[in-house]
């Protein structure tokens, strides 16, 4: 495999991307399938999941039983390896000592990024998402319509397989027929929420994520993929021939060895580097795009982390797909007598807007659950089924008192057992120890059920990512230094999901192990800290309000693209990494379209 040196870059590449994960991982496949000569270059390490995933170790045999640790705050087995939310040598700083005015940013530091321990859920932006100005006079339209990534979204979920079905719900789209894979049964406690999520209107319906429920069809899917490209076609299914189907054993945040699930390095890089097209260099970080006198990309300036020297790669277009901070972060410190204030900013706009996922949880105790016969529920890793945002016709009446929704996830408690399975049970029990104490943790044990939101945020001018001034890196690069706050459409929003969570969990039957929050300041995950961090960079319709043109391409530089959630416009509760691999699959093709035809020289 073509995983070279800093000193092996070769004089010129036709596309040079930074970062591996969604968005680099995509845009390295499409563009390497086409015959695109690609230069990737990773800031973290060398990550195989097939050597490195630990399928079958239990939390039981772990160092402190697996519990989370500040190098490992994911826990022992998490597939992050070398990130976090504080990474060695690379410090952030916040511009507030509000603890509500604070961003924390992950960072995954590895090849594949974050595809290594995201959830997988993959739903679709529906048309209400990408005008929502339009409905509501509140932040930005998107210069796309649902339409113009409809093919998009359905070549993602073929290349790396998404299980869910077709429910035909508001703003909530299908796919084609034949793209989705079956998806897994419910497990016992979902069940019992869909049947008592009825009376309280609440549609229970399989979610859709990226693991193979079954094998995909490696003899008809590369045929649809790469129409009249027996090479690419030829490479697509080995690769998929190469993956098995689930067998609902191992969690997904851990990896998976078999790649069932999918993650950059087992399902976008192989092919990619297969098709001898693309050569990659890993703990390479990327300080500044650099141009010429023309004002053109010409490659990038990168440092590497081993030997603290710098080198330069030259390229005919440049894609940073480094996730939406980092690619601020080279944007900003791209500067020069023709771009003062950054690369792609004469509207000012790199870095503002920056946006994450609304989160909030609450857990319940369900006497209906208690004392099940032993089974496995591990399942897919994750939710089997959710709840779609519903509301819409009630948000637009303004009834709600908050313009954008939630959809809800479930994490029903018959999972592998950790650390506190029989932690905090004396609400339950009174005390026991000894032989009582086993027997209330078996009895208690799968009986437990914890509902989490996702949820849409409205971009707000306080919420930006900036230079600072002091700050550096190890190696001497500016960090980011973040502005953070939340609106009362997002304080709103959480209340009414603590709500809904209580109502359920008593329409099962149960009782919730706390109150909800009367402050939704303290019941709102902190920014950034549901790690779907999006914006920086919006793609528009003039040059004057926006960054990149609705292909991802950035006004002021035409051969540099912008190929994660740098250019998103608005944040839907839909978890973003489809949309990116759509997205950058969009953009993929329009740069080699503009490659072909001497555009971007």
């Amino acid at each position: 495999m073509p995983f070279i040196l800093p000193t092996q870059v070769q004089s010129e590449y036709d596309v040079i991307i930074v970062g591996s994960g969604a968005g680099g991982g995509q845009s390295a496949y499409t563009l390497t399938m086409a015959g695109a000569k690609v230069l990737m270059l990773e800031s973290g390490r060398n990550y195989d999941p097939v050597k490195e995933t630990p399928m079958f170790q239990i939390d039981a045999n772990a160092p402190l039983r697996a519990a989370n640790t500040p190098d490992k705050p994911m826990g022992f087995y998490d597939a992050t390896v070398d990130g976090g939310w504080a990474v060695p040598g690379e410090p952030y700083t916040n511009a507030s000592e509000d603890p509500d005015r604070r961003f924390t940013w992950w960072r995954a530091r590895m090849l594949g990024g974050r595809t290594n321990h995201w959830g997988r859920i993959s739903l679709r932006l529906g048309p209400y998402d990408f005008k929502p100005h339009q409905r509501d006079g509140l932040g930005f339209d998107w210069p796309i319509a649902y339409e113009d990534l409809a093919p998009y979204y359905d070549k993602v979920e073929m290349l790396v397989g998404v299980f869910g079905s077709n429910e035909g719900l508001e703003n909530a789209p299908d796919s084609s027929p034949g793209v989705l894979l079956p998806p897994p049964k419910a497990r016992a406690a979902e069940l019992l929420a869909q049947q008592r999520a009825k009376k309280l209107g609440l549609p229970v319906v399989p979610i859709h994520r990226a693991v193979l429920s079954v094998r995909q069809d490696a003899e008809r899917l590369p045929t649809l993929l790469h129409p009249g490209n027996p090479k690419a076609q030829r490479i697509l299914a080995d690769a998929m021939r190469s993956r098995a189907a689930c067998f609902w054993a191992t969690s997904c945040g851990r990896g998976c060895a078999i790649k069932a699930n999918y993650q950059s390095p087992t399902v976008h890089l192989p092919p990619a580097l297969a098709t001898g097209n693309l050569d990659i260099v890993t703990g390479a970080m990327v300080r500044e795009v650099a141009v010429n006198d023309e004002g053109k990309a010409t490659g990038v300036i990168f440092i590497d982390k081993a030997t603290g020297l710098e080198h330069r790669a030259k390229g005919r277009a440049v894609v940073l797909a480094a996730s939406s901070c980092d690619t601020v972060r080279i944007l900003l410190n791209s500067k020069s007598a023709q771009f003062p204030s950054g690369l792609a900013n004469s509207s000012g706009l790199v870095g503002k807007y920056i946006m994450d996922t609304v989160g909030t949880d609450l857990a319940g105790q369900i006497p209906l659950l208690e004392s099940l016969p032993l089974h496995n529920e591990d399942g897919a890793g994750g939710s089997h089924v959710y709840v779609p945002w519903w509301l819409y016709r009630e948000q637009l009446a303004g009834k709600l008192g908050f313009a954008r929704g939630y959809h809800i996830e479930f994490h029903p408690g018959r999972q592998m057992p950790g650390l506190g399975i029989t932690a905090n049970l004396d609400d339950l029990t009174g005390g026991s120890f000894g032989r009582k104490l086993k027997e209330d943790a078996r009895r208690y044990y799968g009986s437990f059920v914890n509902f989490g939101s996702r949820g849409e945020m409205i971009p707000n001018e306080d919420s930006f990512c900036e230079l600072d001034p002091v700050v550096k890196d190890k190696w001497g690069v500016p960090v980011l230094r973040f502005h953070w706050k939340w609106s009362d459409h997002e304080l709103r929003q959480v209340t009414h999901a603590q709500q809904t969570f209580a109502q359920l969990i008593e329409a099962m039957g149960g009782k919730v192990r706390r109150p909800p929050a009367e402050n939704p300041l303290k019941a709102i995950r902190p920014g950034g800290n549901v790690k779907h961090e999006v914006g920086g960079a919006r793609m528009g319709d003039s040059p004057k309000t926006s960054v990149t043109n609705r292909w991802g391409q950035t006004w002021d530089v035409k051969n540099l693209f912008l190929g994660d959630a740098a250019p998103f416009c608005s944040n839907a509760d839909k978890n973003p990494t489809l949309t990116i691999m759509a997205l950058a699959w969009r953009m993929s093709e329009h740069l080699l379209d503009e490659l072909q035809r001497g555009n971007l020289t």
